[in-house]
Formats: C-alpha cells, sequence, structure tokens
C-alpha cells in the first residue's frame, strides 16, 4: 500500500498548528478556570472587607442605638457604597428591618433573600440569593456595640452580573493572547518550513527517502571496497565489498560502524587524510596478509573537511587485470612495429623487383630471415618465461621502428620464475627503463641502447645502458618521485616511481650511474627458479 505524498512544508505547517492550537486550548482551559475562581474570590473578599469595615463603624453603631442618629446609617452606607461600587450596602436591626439601602424606599421593611438568618445570631458568611436589587454576592457581618452584644448585622452585595463581565473580559483578555500566540506560531511554522526545506535543497522527504535507497544500492553494487568516516574519524559507512575483503583479512569480527578508524583498520591512515586534505591515491596497503590498492580522499564542503572516503581492491585482482593488459599491450605493440617493419621492407624488394635486381631479391629475403630468427633464437634460447622474452622481442621491434638500436646480451640463462607475478614485476622495471631510454636517445647521433640480464645464485640482475644525455644531477635525487619528469605534457613522471615500487616490492636495489655518453640503470631483484614455463 502506498502513503499518499504530502509536501514536507504541509507537514510541518500542519503539525505545528495543530500543537500549538491544542496547546493553547489546554492553557486556555486551565487559565479560564482558575482566573474565575480568583475573580470570584477577590470579590467575594471585597464584599467581605466592606462588610467588616462597615460593622466596625461607630456611626452604624450610634445609629442602631439611637433613633436620634438612625438617619446618618443611610448616608454613611451610601457614601461607602459609592466609594467601593458595589451593589448595596444594607444595615439591619436584630428583626432584619432595614436601617440602609440604595432605595429609601425600601428602609423600614424586611431584607429579601432568606439568607439573612444565621448573621442575626452572630455568625459572619457569603452567600449567593436574589433581593429586590437582583442576584448578587453577598457578605453578611454581624454588628456588636462595644460590650459585644449584637446589635444588628450588615449586608454588602456585589451583583453576580458584574461578577460574570469581570470574567468575560478576562477570558476575552486570554482569548486575545491565544490568537496572538496562534498566529506567530503559523508564521514560525512557515519560517521552519522554509527553512528545512532551504537546508534539504527543496528536496521533499519520499525524494529523499529514494536519494538515500539509490545511494546504497549504488554503494553495494560497486565492486571496490568502500569505507567513509565522518570529522571525528567515526566509521561511518562500509558496503558489501569491503566487508567480503576485510572479512577475508580477519578484520571484520564486530559489526564496524561507529568504530574508531584506527581501531578498525590501523594501517589505513584515513586520519591522516582528515589533517592533510589532500589526496592519496594508487597507494598498496597489507591488511594481515592481504595487499590491496587504496585510495582516500578528504571530503571538504565550504572549505571544511566533514570526512574521508577511502576505495581498496585486491591487489591479486588489479595484478591479473594489469598483466591481461600489459599483454594486449605487447601484443599490439609488436604486430604495429612488425607491421610497420615489413611495411618497409615490402616497398625495398617492390623496388628491386623493378630494377629486376633478382639476385640482390634473393639476397635480401635471407638476410632479412636469417637476422628475424637468430633474433628470435637469441631471446628465447636464454630467457625461458616465455611472457618474458615475448616481452623483450617486441621491445627490439618497438626500437628499430623508432630508428632506435636495442641489444640484448644474455650471460647466464634465464629460468621462469617460481612465483609468475614476478614476471609481471619485471616487465614493468624493464618497460619503464627501456621506454624512458628510447625517449632519451632520440635526439643523440648514435641511438644505442644495450640490455643486460644474468641470473646468479638466486638474484637476476639487469642493466640498461643507452647513449643518451645522461641525467641532470640535480634530478638524480627526485627522478623516482612521482609526477616527476623532464618530458612535457599531461600524465607524466610515473614510470620509474613504478619502477621503484615494483624493485621495492621485490625487495631488490637500483642504482643510476650517469654519464655524458649516457645514463646505466642497475637492477637487481631476488629471483627464485623452478616455475614452470607455459608454451
Amino acid at each position: 500500500m502506498t502513503l499518499p505524498r504530502f509536501k514536507l512544508s504541509s507537514i510541518i505547517i500542519f503539525f505545528i498548528c495543530l500543537v500549538v492550537l491544542i496547546s493553547l486550548m489546554i492553557t486556555i482551559l486551565l487559565i479560564t478556570e482558575t482566573t474565575s475562581e480568583s475573580i470570584e474570590n477577590q470579590l467575594e473578599e471585597k464584599a467581605v472587607n466592606i462588610s467588616r469595615i462597615v460593622a466596625e463603624s461607630q456611626v452604624i453603631r450610634n445609629g442602631l442605638l439611637s433613633t436620634e442618629m438612625e438617619t446618618e446609617i443611610q448616608d454613611y452606607a451610601t457614601t461607602i457604597q459609592k466609594a467601593t461600587d458595589v451593589l448595596f450596602i444594607v444595615v439591619m436591626d436584630m428583626e432584619g428591618i432595614r436601617k440602609s439601602h440604595p432605595d429609601s424606599q425600601q428602609i423600614g421593611k424586611f431584607f429579601m433573600g432568606g439568607d439573612e438568618k444565621q448573621v442575626l445570631v452572630g455568625e459572619d458568611y457569603t452567600s449567593r440569593s436574589e433581593g429586590t436589587l437582583g442576584k448578587s454576592l453577598r457578605s453578611f457581618t454581624p454588628i456588636m456595640d462595644t460590650k459585644g452584644k449584637q446589635i444588628g448585622a450588615v449586608a454588602v452585595g456585589i451583583s453576580l452580573e458584574e461578577v460574570q463581565s469581570a470574567i468575560w473580559q478576562n477570558q476575552i483578555k486570554i482569548l486575545m493572547g491565544s490568537a496572538v500566540g496562534l498566529l506567530i506560531g503559523i508564521i514560525g511554522a512557515f519560517w521552519l518550513a522554509w527553512y528545512i526545506k532551504k537546508s534539504l535543497f527543496g528536496l521533499e522527504p519520499y525524494a529523499i527517502a529514494r536519494i538515500h535507497e539509490e545511494r546504497n544500492q549504488m554503494l553495494e553494487s560497486v565492486y571496490e571496497g568502500i569505507i567513509a568516516i565522518d570529522a571525528d574519524s567515526k566509521i561511518v559507512l562500509v558496503n558489501k565489498s569491503a566487508r567480503r575483503l576485510f572479512y577475508e583479512a580477519g578484520l571484520m569480527d564486530e559489526e564496524p560502524i561507529g568504530m574508531d578508524s584506527n581501531e578498525f583498520l590501523p594501517g589505513a591512515m584515513l586520519e591522516q587524510i582528515l589533517n592533510q586534505k589532500q589526496p592519496d591515491l594508487d597507494q598498496e596497503q597489507k591488511f594481515n596478509g592481504i595487499s590491496v590498492i587504496s585510495n582516500r580522499i578528504p571530503l571538504v564542503v565550504n572549505d571544511q573537511v566533514i570526512g574521508a572516503i577511502a576505495t581498496f581492491r585486491d591487489k591479486t585482482e588489479v595484478n591479473l587485470l594489469a598483466e591481461q593488459l600489459t599483454g594486449v599491450r605487447l601484443y599490439a605493440d609488436t604486430l604495429r612495429a612488425q607491421s610497420h617493419e615489413f611495411m618497409n621492407q615490402l616497398h625495398v624488394l617492390l623496388g628491386m623487383i623493378k630494377l629486376e635486381e633478382y639476385e640482390q631479391v634473393k639476397q635480401f629475403i635471407s638476410k632479412l630471415t636469417d637476422h628475424q630468427a637468430h633474433e628470435v633464437a637469441a631471446v628465447t634460447h636464454y630467457i625461458k618465461d616465455p611472457v618474458l622474452s615475448g616481452f623483450i622481442i617486441g621491445k627490439i621491434s618497438y626500437a628499430r621502428e623508432a630508428h632506435v638500436e636495442l641489444t640484448i646480451q644474455c650471460e647466464t640463462e634465464i629460468p621462469c620464475p617460481e612465483d609468475p607475478a614476478v614476471t609481471h614485476e619485471i616487465i614493468t622495471i624493464l618497460g619503464n627503463i627501456v621506454d624512458n631510454a628510447i625517449d632519451s636517445v632520440m635526439e643523440s647521433e648514435r641511438k644505442l641502447i644495450t640490455m643486460e640480464l644474468s641470473y646468479i645464485d638466486n638474484l637476476l640482475e639487469m642493466t640498461v645502458a643507452d647513449s643518451g644525455p645522461g641525467i641532470p644531477r640535480n634530478r638524480e635525487e627526485t627522478i623516482f618521485s612521482k609526477g616527476v619528469s623532464s618530458k612535457k605534457g599531461e600524465n607524466r613522471g610515473f614510470g620509474l616511481y613504478l619502477t621503484k615500487n615494483s624493485v621495492e616490492k621485490l625487495e631488490g636495489s637500483i642504482d643510476i650511474m650517469s654519464e655524458r655518453d649516457g645514463a646505466v640503470f642497475s637492477i637487481i631483484v631476488p629471483y627464485e627458479a623452478g616455475g614452470e614455463c607455459n608454451d
């Protein structure tokens, strides 16, 4: 069942307004009840205080005790009534006959309401009842003479309509304040919705969920292992390939998410990328005996490093691909060089035939056949590894096409290596050095390169000498650095860098001797013989 898709702004505005409205309603109910009760208590207290003040008045006592001063009761009560803004102040004698009243015609009549009986027996209380002036809140207080004998009572009334009016006015104020609060809540909801939408690049929740799912699927489908860390070097992502790779290395004993990268991969040095802010590409690393090729890149947002991501690929697979690529490249280079050389020879033969120099044609063909057979036989006789010998034959053809003389000298037989991966490293070493040598002799008068190979006591010694201008002294220390090259153009400065890596990988050594008439590279690497040679 597909849920309806609502806009994020609509959801935020709706729920914030709902929460604010419910909160305000609950607040209104609580405040209204509390304030209503408070207002009634205040008005009741007001009536009680006025009735007690009147009951303590000497004028009232004198008026009740003396008929001559009885008229002063009305004047005093009326004055207090107007000053305190109450509905009535009624003074009565012990028989309940009024001595004062807002309506002077009611004076001399019995008090109405039926709630005055208790005050005539000395009680002090409040009640609600209806009299000649309507419904009112009444406070009754007995009047005592100086000897403590009750001589009458006073009743102070406040209109219940006035009480309700005061409560209603207070409720209006509360409602107005709540309306202002609701309006502010609605404005805040719109602003919050706009801000969150902007923070999410205008994406709706379902779009974010889709992007998240697509990202996870893409990361899981990538063949390289991927590990991402945050700015605190905590692992936040590990894809399926990384889990498989490091499970084989014995490093995936527990869930890595949330772990410190140094604890999970001590040799990965991911935290260094956070500090240096520079990518580190195509580096070989080892984890529990498994060699991988890693690329580590910092994640920078607004010039702030928020994390780093690293990719890992099993070096065995990379080597396999490299060997396949190297074989295809060598095969293509050899075919191209031989094709070019063969076309030149055909042109020579065509010219001789047109001149009808048939004897020279025979000699030329015989010489070519002998030279080719001798060249191939000489290489394959000493170098038993067909991949390495094929590589050298290809380099000879490539050099001949560039009009460079490349000679091969083998002092001893070179057997096949016990580990076929060694052949790949040797091809990398010789290939890059020979290519550099060919480039260096192009401007020389004498274009000569000599390669010498010898195998003694499980050590393979390779020497490549050229007749070029040599290596400047100021570049001898940096010649093996990554990206350093004397040639112009992009993607330069990797050949000798890869050569040095291959030599170090085989735990060998490389020496350079530079002279005016050329440079000599001498490489010695351990070389265990005994592997089967595949023809």
